[in-house]
């Protein structure tokens, strides 16, 4: 499918407070993730923000909109947990950028877009919105008061009507705290190597948590974010392109240190739901990533107070969760049961076990109802 002309009503790139704070929605559901992956294994995050920082700008520009760019979560969480050493994580990225690329080229994910049936993808999007909820829970539970004050904040400012500000205000007062404790570091350039922090190995505990992520990535990443751009941004923009793009964004990065990456409902909606509405969201947060790079200490990072990025991922979960059950209508108690069903199962399971479960629900409903 053909990559529309950019609107000529639109700008396509623009700079404005929206923009940034757009922008900064996505980072909310990137930046706790590299974290703790930092913090778990030798990964080298300022190679790692500089893969974020780069795709930003790439597939921003690329696709004229503020496409979202974030880590794999189902490969990353199996680093942080212990699954995957760093170099396994690795080998699983590149062997899903070489099926994303492969499956894309072929045309098979618009393929599964048409069989697989819009109450299924509506409910990815809503088993990733409980997703964020549930680690927005986990991430204010250390420091209620916190995520209280947190609350406070954004909840002042949206009655006084600055909802999209708030984001930048929470993360500001965020970042001061972190500067406190962890004080003003130096900056530093990222060495340009191959596989920094060790080559990739392949095992079976890489090739199992590669299938675990290509369930969740094509549900998610691919077939739910390209009907979020058209409910979103109006853009015509098929899975099979955002497949392929995830595809050679894994496998250009990750040589050069980065993490598995793709794109997703969840950061889309979050760029959109703070302001968020042209490529200039990804141009800021691609700098911001690479300027972050710069200064990027595992002690600077690990000072900043999670519990706010939990209040941030609040306000996430609810428009992607409202983004899911926007076009179902009420009347409609198959389809309702369904999104439903899809996200609870995302959520008490795995996302792409919930896809596929519910791809068969829907054919058998389809074909015997």
């Amino acid at each position: 499918m053909a990559h529309p002309l950019p609107s000529p009503t639109r700008s396509d790139l623009e700079f404005s407070t929206s923009e940034l704070s757009g922008a900064l929605g996505d980072s909310v559901t990137v930046l706790p993730l590299l974290v703790a992956l930092a913090a778990t294994t030798t990964v080298s995050l300022p190679h790692v923000l500089v893969g974020f920082g780069v795709f930003q700008l790439v597939w921003g520009l690329y696709y004229g909109l503020p496409l979202s760019v974030e880590p794999m979560k189902a490969l990353i969480g199996l680093a942080i947990v212990g699954s995957l050493s760093y170099a396994e994580l690795a080998a699983a990225g590149l062997l899903a950028g070489v099926v994303l690329l492969g499956v894309g080229s072929l045309g098979l994910v618009g393929y599964l877009q048409r069989v697989v049936g819009e109450p299924v993808i509506r409910g990815v999007q809503l088993a990733v919105a409980l997703l964020l909820f549930e680690a927005a829970v986990d991430l204010s539970v250390g420091a209620p008061g916190v995520a209280a004050a947190g609350l406070a904040v954004v909840g002042a400012l949206a009655l006084a009507g600055y909802r999209q500000s708030s984001v930048l205000v929470v993360l500001a007062l965020g970042g001061v705290a972190a500067i406190f404790a962890a004080g003003v570091p130096t900056p530093r350039v990222p060495a340009a190597e191959l596989f920094p922090a060790g080559a990739p190995t392949l095992s079976a505990a890489a090739i199992e948590g590669t299938v675990a992520q290509l369930g969740m990535t094509v549900g998610n990443a691919a077939i739910a974010t390209a009907l979020l751009c058209g409910d979103l941004y109006d853009r015509d923009i098929s899975a099979d392109r955002l497949s392929q793009s995830m595809g050679v964004t894994c496998l250009t990065a990750i040589p050069f240190g980065g993490v598995p990456m793709c794109h997703g409902s969840g950061g889309l909606a979050g760029k959109y739901a703070f302001g968020a509405r042209t490529a200039g969201a990804n141009v800021l947060l691609g700098l911001g990533y690479v300027a972050l790079a710069l200064v990027a200490t595992g002690a600077l990072l690990a000072a900043f107070p999670v519990a706010l990025l939990g209040v941030l991922l609040v306000v996430v979960a609810i428009e992607l969760g409202r983004a899911a059950f926007a076009p179902i209508s009420v009347a409609d108690t198959r389809a309702l049961c369904l999104v439903v069903g899809v996200g609870v199962v995302g959520l008490a399971a795995n996302v792409g076990v919930a896809f596929v479960l519910g791809a068969v629900a829907f054919w058998l409903l389809s074909r015997y109802a």
